[in-house]
């Protein structure tokens, strides 16, 4: 398979899909057979074996027997083998690519099975809890540099500072495949909620780590791309936190410094809706701007005859953003985007949950949200996703299962005053 290209291997998993699935032909006779075995109300009688029933056991098990794919039989003796984990993981990754070519129900059925497999054979049961140090294998931190997907890593320098004093790093390996991160995540030790990815990054450690009161979780990464829908980063970060509670009793705080990678991407849409000229997409159009936010953008750029929602669309839609080095610029545009950013992670929703992926994650795991930082992440690629802005969760440990159960349940996003304040304003003005 490994030799194949990517037009056989495609033909390989079509094959693997149609042709090692459920012998339909069984099944259909068990079913049969297990629907003519009625129940005698005289067999029953006396203290005896029943026969009956015990026919209708049988039959129970032989029909659970045949509803295996044969795939499911073959994935199991692949993984007995040295380096059959990786092998299926990394035929997964495949499996996912064919699914965007073409999206097949026998493809799908067998992307279920593996995905299912790899859920019970990489419990947290199973996998094993490292600190990556300066000192581990070459070859390991090698990964750890290409897998970083959060804040890609520059240098051998910036790596040696993410595992020096006041930071750490943890990742989860399993036993099959050997000096592989499976989901690593990166720690600051602080005194204070960081509001910055770029002082977490690049900054001095402000303090020594005895006196460190704050574990901030900065970057998770997932590194093998067979395994996404997954679920391992919640287990890794509550086991990182109880880690940290016992080596470091004096830390009592324990947030995120989390991005916001789609918040733009919901956002310009809305705004180009308003580039249109005339009546055109005006069932699309939502007024965003309160008449004062608009009135600030407007005197801040010298236009009168544009809308707020069209200039702030040739802003924060141009290729190369460089109004976050504007001082009046980025002024009259915090208070909306602030505001607008806060509708987007508290109000917008997907089947009853928070639209935002990595918002999603965290109040899964029990995190409430706690503060959203503007200017938190200037790099170029921070602008062009979230305008710039990062949001903490704060994990606190006596609220994680009440938070989860809200939400999990009820779709209840626990946030703090200041965050909940931010979507109050907007909605208020427009009463």
């Amino acid at each position: 398979y490994e030799r194949l290209d990517w037009d056989n291997r495609q033909r390989a998993l079509k094959i693997l899909s149609t042709e090692f699935g459920v012998d339909k032909k069984r099944v259909k006779d068990l079913i049969q057979h297990y629907l003519s075995l009625h129940d005698d109300e005289k067999s029953k009688a006396g203290d005896g074996e029943n026969p009956l029933e015990a026919a209708q056991f049988r039959t129970q098990r032989d029909l659970r027997a045949s509803l295996m794919p044969l795939s499911v039989r073959l994935f199991e003796q692949m993984n007995g083998q040295a380096g059959g984990l990786k092998f299926l993981v990394d035929l997964r990754a495949d499996l996912l690519s064919a699914l965007r070519d073409d999206n097949l129900p026998a493809l799908r059925a067998l992307d279920l099975e593996l995905r299912a497999l790899f859920s019970t054979w990489l419990s947290p049961a199973c996998l094993e809890l490292h600190q990556v140090t300066w000192n581990d294998a070459a070859s390991l931190l090698e990964k750890i540099v290409r897998y970083e997907a959060v804040h890609p890593i520059s240098n051998l320098y910036d790596l040696k500072r993410r595992l020096g004093i006041g930071r750490r790093c943890f990742g989860y390996f399993h036993p099959a495949m050997p000096g592989e991160p499976l989901v690593f995540i990166e720690v600051a030790l602080t005194d204070t909620i960081s509001n910055s990815i770029q002082g977490v990054l690049f900054d001095k450690p402000p303090i020594s780590e005895e006196d460190a009161t704050h574990a901030i979780f900065y970057a998770i990464s997932s590194t093998q791309a067979g395994l996404s829908g997954i679920d391992l980063g919640n287990f890794l970060i509550k086991r990182v936190l109880r880690l940290l509670q016992q080596d470091m009793p004096q830390i009592k705080t324990f947030s995120t410094l989390s991005p916001i990678p789609f918040f733009l991407k919901w956002l310009l849409p809305k705004l180009a809706s308003f580039c249109f000229e005339g009546n055109e997409q005006r069932a699309f159009k939502e007024k965003l701007l309160l008449a004062h936010e608009e009135k600030a953008l407007k005197d801040a750029c010298g236009d009168d005859d544009t809308s707020g929602e069209s200039i702030m669309y040739r802003i924060l839609g141009a290729s190369d953003p460089q109004w976050g080095e504007s001082e009046q610029l980025s002024a009259v545009l915090k208070v909306p985007l602030m505001r607008l950013c806060a509708r987007y992670l508290l109000l917008e929703k997907k089947r009853g949950k928070a639209l935002d992926p990595v918002a999603n994650f965290h109040l899964r795991n029990g995190a409430s949200m706690e503060r959203l930082n503007w200017m938190g992440n200037k790099s170029k690629k921070g602008l062009k996703e979230s305008a710039g802005m990062m949001v903490n969760y704060l994990y606190r440990v006596e609220s994680i299962e009440e938070n989860n159960q809200a939400y999990i349940t009820r779709g209840i996003i626990r946030a703090s005053p200041k965050v909940e304040e931010l979507v109050a304003g907007g909605q208020q003005s427009a009463l």
